[in-house]
């Protein structure tokens, strides 16, 4: 029988993850933690693979009066990414969430000042990429960031977590080269359900871990 919850936290996690993606070859890699919990699972896979960690930033945009359902996503640069199956459900147009993107990417933009304290980002042209996030649950914001990514053209793009919704999965597929996940269980309800400690990570984590890594 399955333990109530298969990871002990996001830093185990990690561990894991990373024990998979050492099986494979990869090409000059790059961690980029997808902030803020993304980064804690990104510096324990960094630190298997012996590879450098950097930050994607991505921010959720929320349907009115319902911020935490994620219609969409902003990056600090480039266009949206909206989920038109649930614009279409909701009967929303973006051009009704032009408030709420404006908002999430200034603070998609504040954080990345924040995380990079001055540092420029790691290059990743002609590197295998892999960007690390602490599960998967609708997409929106792992679509928002790989998006962003491939115009620093990178030699490939690769989505990892230790846990996905399956069709979430296997619709990222479509703007990642790969997606990888250690559990994508029909059972899926929410990330936090696979962990016992799915605490908030703060601004202050994301930093430190940056720093030391």
């Amino acid at each position: 029988m399955r333990r109530r919850h298969e990871y002990r936290d996001r830093h185990e996690a990690g561990l894991r993850l990373g024990e998979l993606l050492a099986e494979r070859e990869w090409r000059d890699p790059l961690v980029l933690g997808l902030a803020r919990g993304g980064v804690v699972v990104g510096h324990a896979v960094a630190s298997v693979l012996g590879a450098p960690l950097d930050v994607a930033v991505a921010r959720k945009i929320g349907a009115p009066g319902q911020p935490e359902f994620g219609v969409g996503a902003v990056t600090p640069d480039g266009p949206p990414c909206y989920d038109e199956r649930s614009l279409s459900m909701l009967g929303l147009r973006p051009a009704q969430l032009a408030d709420a993107c404006r908002a999430e990417r200034a603070e998609a933009r504040r954080r990345a000042v924040v995380y990079q304290r001055g540092r420029p980002p790691q290059p990743r042209a002609g590197r295998d990429v892999l960007v690390v996030d602490d599960g998967l649950a609708t997409g929106v914001t792992a679509r928002a960031a790989l998006r962003a990514l491939r115009a620093d053209r990178p030699h490939s793009l690769v989505f990892a977590a230790p846990v996905c919704a399956p069709d979430a999965a296997a619709a990222l597929k479509s703007d990642a080269d790969e997606v990888l996940c250690l559990l994508a269980p029909h059972g899926f309800r929410s990330v936090g359900q696979w962990y016992a400690d799915f605490r908030q990570t703060g601004d202050d984590e994301v930093i430190e871990l940056l720093e030391t890594s």
